[in-house]
């Protein structure tokens, strides 16, 4: 995992990274819902905050949702698709789910290992998405016992724009502390029925990337400053360092929804 001399738990801008970052994104158009629904989720490898190009991802390793502690494969319900981003078109996932009990739905993918020629590395990103039904709190503060994963102290899916989030960084379920945590948003619109990004981004984004640093207890802390979809990639933070001789980032990822007050 990435280490820096002086832990921190709050967001900085990181000089020497770049702005443009590798996300996965698991996109549903909302994280709550009212009354039951069939969620059509899309599992896409991009730059949610540049809005640049796509990457093609194979299927992934493992798909799951869990549910007041009950764990369900969604691997074989996984659809291959084809998305348009702004620059070209890659290879991509979907998946209908009907969620109809009241409570937190936690989905968490492991992707294939990705190949990154410019950096000659490989990176997979394990993910989670938090969907809530019926505003009734059911277990989202809970760790999933995945080998790296961002734990959410705040409801991940009831943000508000102005306030902050905290998260904790796990490693084989310990604390990692010293790792770097980029911090992206959608920043663009996404059209589900034609599986595509929109062409432009809606903000300007800032010249470097944003980095929080976890401190001695895989500890984070961020200050929301408008609404959308936000993701935490923390890098390398994982216990796999290689794949086919290769150096391999296996990040933690997180994405949570702020709102307006």
């Amino acid at each position: 995992m990435k280490k820096l001399p002086l832990a921190i738990g709050v967001a900085a801008l990181s000089l020497s990274a770049a702005s443009q970052a590798h996300f996965l994104l698991m996109h549903t158009p909302t994280s709550q819902l009212d009354a039951p629904t069939t969620v059509d989720m899309k599992v896409v490898f991009g730059h949610p905050m540049d809005n640049g190009h796509v990457m093609d991802i194979e299927k992934p390793e493992a798909l799951t949702v869990t549910f007041k502690g009950k764990k369900t494969d969604l691997l074989e319900t996984l659809q291959p698709i084809e998305w348009t981003g702004p620059e070209n078109k890659a290879k991509a996932f979907e998946l209908e789910y009907k969620i109809r009990r009241n409570g937190d739905y936690i989905f968490a993918a492991t992707p294939a290992p990705y190949y990154e020629g410019g950096e000659d590395i490989y990176i997979q990103q394990i993910t989670k998405r938090y969907i809530n039904k019926g505003g009734l709190p059911t277990g989202w503060e809970k760790p999933l016992g995945l080998k790296t994963e961002i734990v959410p102290k705040n409801k991940p899916y009831q943000v508000l724009a102005g306030s902050t989030f905290t998260g904790q960084l796990l490693s084989e379920g310990k604390p990692a502390a010293g790792v770097e945590c980029e911090i992206e948003f959608l920043n663009t619109d996404i059209d589900s029925k034609a599986n595509a990004f929109g062409k432009g981004t809606h903000r300007s984004t800032p010249a470097s990337a944003i980095v929080a640093i976890t401190d001695d207890n895989g500890m984070f802390t961020f200050g929301v400053p408008t609404a959308g979809k936000w993701g935490f990639a923390c890098l390398g933070s994982g216990p796999d360092k290689e794949f086919k001789g290769k150096e391999l980032s296996q990040d933690a990822v997180l994405w949570i929804e702020a709102q307006d007050l």
